[in-house]
């Protein structure tokens, strides 16, 4: 019997979502609260079921987003989110048929390209995603760290700012400022709604039991808020009546660097707090080289993070800014054709212009490759090597990542 693939209704909202559960391995129950609460913020024109006699076994939802990219401009993508298929119903193209019908759709709403935060790693490749940030998360030993055990207040090392305790009021109403400031210097950045806000410090229904974090602000000298953490402790004390409690960040974002050192040392310093569990950071973040011994913050994960599926090669490669100034004609194959073409790429650090051409190819690479390019995190020349760039012009990898990489590396803080 064919299954049937296609957009769901409201009454069939929370079979939908008890198919995502059963998907993620979540307990099989959907309350009355959580249907209330998700679906009006749910575009049931973009929550797509597979339907096999009217029973829902697979699941599928997209919905707009931005993402910055290299020199702070925003992308218009489709983030892509909720997909499973039942262990009842795999292996028969339904992931296939849902992806290919929403990435046609964006590609017809003039979106740039699709993301998504894959929850394993083959999976996604074969639909011309690639992964264009990873994450690292740290456990930092304080005792072994160097540091003097203890937040030593506003000094000129830190900028001569301040730091003091907030809640999730203050934080929900300064926080998207900062974080819009954030996403302006850092490529990977994903938008966060005001529902997002809300969620995120409890100010929402919440499935799973919600624990209030700590929060505290950094001040400039000036008074204005350049940054905020929130983190959570355990309550633990040896067999000597020692303790010996876990700081778990949710988030920390920091416009400025003297703001950024200072909420890390202010984290490190709180008393009883003897390690710091960071969460998911970019691969370069500060930390470990702000610790007086950076032994001790031990990576406990490094993975990908964001993938992206790219719908529109001169959106993307447009509205970018690149370290210098130089020319590459891309060659981009695309089996889904999306996004195939040759393309040239004129780069200058104002921005580049990205155009059809039938000149000859300098790099030729799949769609997938490309996306893990565009916001400066791979290494064309890495990618050579390990034969998935093929070099048609001598020395055009090289020239690629003169043009592409960045500084930093992106990072996406957020998982959807």
């Amino acid at each position: 019997m064919s299954l049937e693939v296609r957009a769901i209704d409201e009454s069939e909202f929370r079979d939908w979502l008890l198919t995502k559960r059963l998907g993620f391995l979540n307990p099989p129950v959907v309350k009355d609260e959580e249907v209330a609460d998700r679906l009006p913020h749910t575009d049931l024109t973009r929550a797509y079921g597979a339907f096999d006699r009217g029973r829902i076994v697979a699941t599928f939802h997209s919905f707009a987003q931005k993402l910055s990219t290299v020199g702070g401009a925003d992308l218009a993508a489709s983030a892509v989110s909720g997909v499973t298929v039942s262990a009842t119903h795999r292996r028969r193209g339904l992931l296939s048929r849902m992806m290919a019908g929403d990435l046609a759709r964006a590609k017809e709403r003039g979106d740039a390209c699709a993301t998504l935060i894959a929850a394993e790693y083959p999976i996604y490749g074969r639909f011309g995603f690639g992964v264009a940030s990873w994450a690292t998360e740290w456990l930092v030993d304080v005792t072994r760290s160097g540091l003097d055990g203890r937040w030593s207040g506003p000094g000129e090392a830190d900028g001569g700012g301040r730091i003091d305790f907030s809640d999730g009021a203050e934080i929900r109403k300064e926080g998207p400022a900062l974080h819009r400031r954030f996403a302006a210097q850092r490529a990977g950045v994903t938008d966060r709604t005001a529902r997002g806000w809300d969620i995120g410090t409890g100010n929402s229904y919440h499935f799973e039991p919600w624990t209030e974090p700590f929060y505290a602000v950094y001040r400039s000298a000036a008074g204005e808020i350049e940054g905020y953490v929130a983190y959570t402790v355990d309550d633990k004390w040896s067999d000597q009546k020692q303790p010996v409690n876990t700081a778990s960040v949710r988030d920390l974002v920091a416009v400025t660097p003297a703001a950024e050192r200072a909420l890390w040392r202010f984290v490190c310093s709180v008393d009883w707090i003897t390690r710091v569990r960071t969460g998911y950071r970019a691969p370069d973040d500060v930390l470990p080289l702000l610790l007086p011994d950076p032994r001790a913050a031990q990576v406990v994960t490094h993975a990908d993070m964001l993938w992206l599926r790219i719908l529109d090669v001169p959106k993307v490669l447009e509205p970018r800014t690149y370290a210098t100034e130089g020319s590459l004609v891309l060659d981009v194959r695309d089996a889904a054709g999306l996004a195939g073409g040759r393309y040239r790429l004129d780069a200058s650090p104002e921005g580049g212009s990205c155009t059809p051409t039938t000149a000859a190819p300098d790099l030729v690479l799949d769609v997938a490759e490309l996306a893990t390019l565009v916001l400066g995190d791979e290494s064309a020349v890495r990618l050579g090597a390990l034969g998935r760039v093929e070099e048609a012009a001598a020395g055009a990898a090289a020239r690629a990542d003169l043009l592409l990489r960045t500084s930093r590396r992106p990072w996406s803080m957020d998982i959807f």
